[in-house]
């Protein structure tokens, strides 16, 4: 879309219907491609997610995060207001939670005062989708424990078809369960832990790709292949046939136990480096959801090399999050439309 167009000209996919953002294991490929085309509008249309566009001006996004976050929250805000909303930010620490108040309250306490999106992060499993049935409003799921991360996984997505699909894509005849057809994409890492490792493996695979799942036999189990997905020990196995190369972070502070002797050897065994580069493929793509750890998942000669589309990722969450808020809230819209129609 041309950023001269106006913001009336972004089209609504009539295959959106959802109210809530939860999860992409539930998610059509179409539904799916829906957001990634929307997202790549708007980003055109804010060249580049840096000019504001009135699409959601008068409404208010608030961030209910239980977790630390420093790229997800600061992303969301931004996308709200780059679309002309209001934000309001909540933080567990000082709150009324560490007064005894539950946590479905104080998200029912934030929504009276007149929001339309609640997004929130939490450590336990299946949370948004409690908010969702406790509230009137928007839901959307920035992380919950090790569960699911879907904004995440749809901007890592929307990076590879950018860099790698060309436009295709961007047509109403393109065959969404067929995008990412003959395309390799390896999760390298803490698969365990990672929300982001299970909305990329629902995405992608919805989508065409051939996913492989990589890393130490802890933290990688063959139960995956149960469910279609290549599973992998050694990344020096598999580099070669890998278009795209996804290095998840190690997560500390959610193993009980260590789940390999050492760091060092975590990194000898399975870090992207300068070495392993020159057996990959020449295009190869880049990704780390971040935070990255330097010489663990990545060394910084990968990291900031021009195979990396690390920062890219950073800024196609906002297109995402600007996506996922303007489709969200016009289904809300058109299911009230709808039901005052009947009513």
């Amino acid at each position: 879309m041309d950023a001269s167009l106006s913001p009336d000209q972004l089209s609504f996919p009539a295959v959106w219907r959802h109210p809530h953002l939860l999860d992409l294991e539930r998610l059509t490929a179409a539904e799916i491609l829906a957001i990634l085309r929307t997202a790549d509008e708007l980003k055109t249309m804010t060249e580049g997610c840096r000019r504001k566009v009135p699409l959601l001006t008068g409404r208010t996004c608030a961030n209910l995060f239980f977790e630390n976050s420093t790229r997800t929250r600061n992303s969301f805000s931004l996308a709200a207001k780059r679309l002309g909303a209001d934000t309001v930010e909540f933080s567990s620490s000082g709150s009324s939670v560490a007064k005894g108040e539950t946590f479905v309250d104080t998200a029912k306490t934030i929504e009276a005062m007149g929001v339309d999106w609640v997004v929130t992060r939490h450590s336990t499993p299946g949370t948004p989708h409690l908010l969702a049935r406790e509230l009137g409003c928007c839901v959307l799921n920035a992380g919950d424990g090790p569960h699911e991360h879907p904004t995440q996984g749809l901007l890592d997505m929307l990076t590879i078809l950018q860099h790698r699909i060309g436009s295709d894509w961007k047509s109403e005849s393109a065959d969404p369960e067929k995008v990412f057809a003959g395309m390799t994409v390896a999760l390298v890492g803490d698969i365990a832990h990672s929300r982001t490792a299970r909305s990329n493996l629902w995405g992608l695979r919805k989508l065409g790709a051939h996913v492989i799942i990589c890393g130490p036999p802890t933290l990688v189990s063959h139960r995956w292949e149960e469910l279609g997905f290549e599973v992998a020990h050694r990344l020096d196995e598999i580099v070669h046939r890998c278009d795209v190369l996804n290095l998840l972070r190690i997560q500390f502070e959610r193993q009980k136990a260590r789940p390999f002797p050492s760091v060092y050897e975590y990194a000898a065994l399975y870090a992207m480096n300068g070495q392993r580069l020159r057996h990959a493929k020449p295009d190869i793509l880049i990704m780390a959801p971040g935070p990255i750890n330097r010489g663990v998942e990545i060394t910084p000669e990968v990291a900031d090399g021009p195979h990396s589309v690390i920062l890219e990722q950073v800024t196609n969450g906002i297109a995402v999050r600007m996506a996922s808020l303007w489709l969200l809230a016009n289904a809300k819209d058109n299911a009230d439309a709808s039901t005052e129609t009947l009513a």
